[in-house]
């Protein structure tokens, strides 16, 4: 296969979803109403919260579910389907309802971040790449905010593309950073394709390509005097890099009627040599020259950086953000929580000795509750899909598991978090533009508490069921159980 060849994406499925699908097909299933919910377990990095992302691409395939003639003719060649639900899928069209949370919003374990409704072909058809569009995106959408939360308002740059795993990657990585609070990207391509801001400079090799490095710097600058940020630790930082920037900034920059842009420092210990550097450039005359620096950052390493009282003005942050190295699994799960005969739900469960995969019965909706007064997130709140906060001004919260927890809240509005995606297979939603989501994520991340936030022991956000969901779930639990 041809590296540029087109791939349909309504193949990429776990096997078992094909064979699953011809056993309800031929068990007379097909048309069974079902609903799932992907949700995560565990937060990334042992955080107090991640960050949606990944929607705008999970609509474009769902929009473009579909199975041609050749995708038929490979799952022939298997000899395990039948020839009736091979034509089925050749007829494929899309008919479920979806719901989900806005890419950029704060979320948090075992809630539903989307919730499918429909035929339990389609649904079942659509899991991986569900789960891979949302996993993939959400986990770097979160490991940005992090390390944007950390450079306490200076910009942080996307520098990982060649250190991406795979294209998609760095393209969709790139986007899910915007998102997260990233001001730019490396990578060309996500800029053409989403208008996220390319930025970028030299490498070493340029210095490299002259005799001198002063030769190198006079050379870039007379071509870009106006965007001029010189890379320089080539050599040596302070002995030649900062003193040779200086020269090409008086030669080339400012003799054109233009102000230098930067320094980049991607080596050595950064801290030391930015305090450095920011006095020579001020005694030189360049006091607002911005100090870039790179390197294997992370969240850590710039909050310790700044604690030491780094002079560092922009990050470029590449494989540890790209890959989000520290913890680079999201591990949303996909699971079947309702089965519908006509009118008549059916609430499913899934059981394990392991606690934590309880998974939470029932068609469901979700709820955040924001205090009038401080404009803080209090809680979430899982319900049933047809349970409303509309004219509620008092909200009894406990604890799932442990119930004697209460708390009773008002002055608070709710609001609700699940929104429709499709309708009956038709699209009803329209994405914002990524400037409107990056700008809202920066919004929402605000409404929560700093105890939320924090890297270390952050507190934990309250997602609590409503009293009908908990009921449904602990009637389930004795059920199974007796």
């Amino acid at each position: 296969m041809k590296f540029n060849s087109h791939i349909n994406l309504s193949m990429l499925t776990d096997f078992y979803e094909f064979t699953m699908s011809n056993g309800y097909f031929k068990s007379g299933m097909k048309d069974t109403e079902v609903a799932f919910d992907l949700f995560f377990r565990k937060i990334p990095n042992d955080g107090g919260y991640a960050i949606m992302a990944g929607l705008e691409q999970m609509i474009e395939y769902i929009k473009n579910l579909h199975f041609s003639e050749e995708d038929i003719a490979y799952l022939r060649t298997k000899n395990i389907f039948c020839e009736e639900f091979l034509e089925y899928l050749r007829d494929f069209k899309f008919s479920s309802s979806v719901w989900a949370i806005p890419e950029g919003t704060p979320i948090f374990p075992m809630e539903p971040v989307v919730c499918v409704k429909g035929p339990v072909i389609e649904a079942q058809l659509m899991e991986t790449m569900l789960l891979l569009t949302v996993n993939h995106q959400s986990l770097i959408a979160t490991k940005a905010n992090r390390i944007v939360q950390a450079a306490e308002g200076r910009a942080v740059m996307e520098f990982g593309s060649r250190r991406a795993q795979g294209y998609d990657g760095a393209i969709y990585g790139a986007r899910a950073a915007y998102i997260g609070g990233c001001a730019g990207t490396a990578c060309t391509v996500t800029d053409q394709l989403f208008d996220i801001p390319a930025l970028g400079t030299m490498a070493h090799s340029w210095v490299q390509m002259f005799d001198t490095e002063l030769e190198a710097f006079l050379t870039y600058a007379r071509n870009y005097p106006e965007d001029c940020t010189l890379l320089v630790d080539t050599y040596n930082v302070l002995k030649s890099g900062i003193p040779n920037a200086i020269k090409a900034f008086d030669t080339e920059v400012v003799p054109r009627g233009f102000r230098p842009k930067g320094i980049r420092i991607d080596s050595g210990d950064i801290t030391y040599l930015s305090k450095k550097a920011r006095k020579m450039l001020d005694d030189a005359g360049y006091p607002d020259v911005k100090i870039v620096a790179s390197n294997s950052l992370d969240e850590y390493i710039i909050r310790d950086m700044l604690n030491q009282g780094a002079k560092v003005d922009t990050f470029g942050v590449g494989e540890r953000l790209i890959t989000s190295k520290s913890e680079p699994v999201f591990g949303g799960v996909y699971k079947l929580v309702s089965v519908f005969d006509g009118e008549k739900e059916i609430p499913k469960i899934k059981l394990s000795e392991n606690v934590s995969k309880i998974t939470i019965p029932g068609f469901k909706s979700l709820y955040r509750l924001y205090s009038n007064e401080t404009g803080k997130a209090i809680a979430d709140v899982i319900t049933l899909h047809n349970e409303t906060f509309d004219g509620v001004t008092e909200y009894e919260l406990f604890d799932p598991q442990y119930t004697w927890k209460r708390q009773k809240v008002t002055n608070f509005t709710a609001r609700k978090l699940l929104v429709p995606i499709f309708e009956n297979g038709k699209q009803v939603y329209t994405s914002p533009t990524l400037k409107e989501l990056k700008e809202y994520c920066k919004e929402e991340v605000n409404t929560l508490w700093d105890e939320v936030t924090r890297f270390e022991n952050p507190h934990t956000y309250y997602v609590d069921l409503s009293q009908e969901l908990w009921n449904i779930r602990d009637k389930m639990l004795q059920e199974h159980n007796s």
